[in-house]
């Protein structure tokens, strides 16, 4: 016998939000990259093509994380017992993929043009990138929430700070070539933010990684959640427990409750339900519970 609760219209209700906000940030983003990619072009300004980059990944990785959204809303093949929620957490991967690869040209070109620094404009550069940083502020509002409750969104957020970061950095080389003249001061901040995006995006990918391959949640202690569940009244063994992340937000558990010969089992499923989403968060869990063996002694599974 088994028991499960499905707070999917909640992940739909949350996706639709998220999308908004996606839309907004991504359109504005779209607008200044295309902006800023010209003005890199006529200065030959590394730390702009960089910040261009950034921002192309910015761009993408809102467009793919709007596509996993809509995807995994829309679903209605009953083969995908779980939906498409996975979509989200595939476009946070591939977004830490791509990012780490822009990241990867500009230290390559960067290490390039120590050797031969060009001349760059200073003025256009300050002017390009403090729109840019404007843009990535206000993109930086509209998706800090929804970084804290999707790991989809999470990326494009990760990739706005990251570019935000850039833009500020672009800033600062463009006013010290302005006062001094000093060419360098445009590679070495290309070089920079790069080196400041890296963790990060190191960190999504992880993060993703772990729930791709369904490793229990990194906030959880499963032997925790296992003496939790044998706690409960008529529970005498717990086996085969299982807690893994489906999307953000959506932990999953299933295991195999032994119970003692007099236990009630509405209750005891009742009981076990509500310690996993009390105490874990846990809204979406699959209990089979077992009786004991025929002699009625309560002992544990032994695999």
């Amino acid at each position: 016998m088994g028991a499960g609760h499905d707070h999917g219209s909640a992940a739909r209700h949350s996706g639709g939000r998220h999308r908004t906000r996606l839309w907004w940030a991504g359109g504005l983003l779209a607008a200044f990259m295309l902006l800023e990619g010209a003005a890199a072009w006529a200065t030959g300004s590394l730390a702009l093509l960089s910040d261009a980059g950034h921002m192309f990944t910015d761009v993408l990785g809102i467009a793919m994380a709007l596509a996993a959204i809509t995807a995994a809303s829309k679903n209605t093949d009953s083969q995908r017992t779980f939906g498409l929620y996975r979509l989200e957490v595939l476009a946070a991967l591939a977004n830490a993929l791509l990012l780490t690869g822009v990241a990867i040209f500009v230290l390559i070109e960067a290490a390039r043009r120590f050797a031969d620094p060009p001349d760059v404009p200073a003025g256009w550069m300050l002017v390009v990138a403090t729109g840019g940083l404007v843009a990535n502020i206000v993109a930086f509002l509209l998706l800090r929430d929804g970084a804290k409750e999707s790991i989809n969104v999470r990326g494009a957020y990760l990739e706005v700070v990251g570019d935000l970061l850039g833009s500020a950095g672009v800033i600062i080389a463009a006013v010290i070539i302005a006062l001094t003249g000093w060419s360098y001061a445009d590679p070495i901040v290309a070089v920079l933010v790069a080196l400041m995006i890296l963790p990060r995006t190191l960190a999504l990918a992880r993060s993703a990684v772990r729930i791709l391959v369904q490793a229990a949640p990194k906030h959880l202690d499963v032997a925790v959640v296992r003496t939790r569940l044998a706690a409960v009244p008529g529970v005498c063994d717990v086996h085969d427990l299982h807690v893994w992340t489906l999307t953000s937000g959506m932990d999953v558990a299933s295991a195999h409750l032994s119970l003692e010969p007099a236990a009630e089992l509405g209750t005891v499923l009742a009981s076990a339900r509500e310690a996993l989403h009390e105490e874990f968060s846990i809204d979406h869990a699959t209990l089979q519970v077992e009786p004991v063996g025929a002699g009625g002694r309560c002992t544990p599974a032994e695999w």
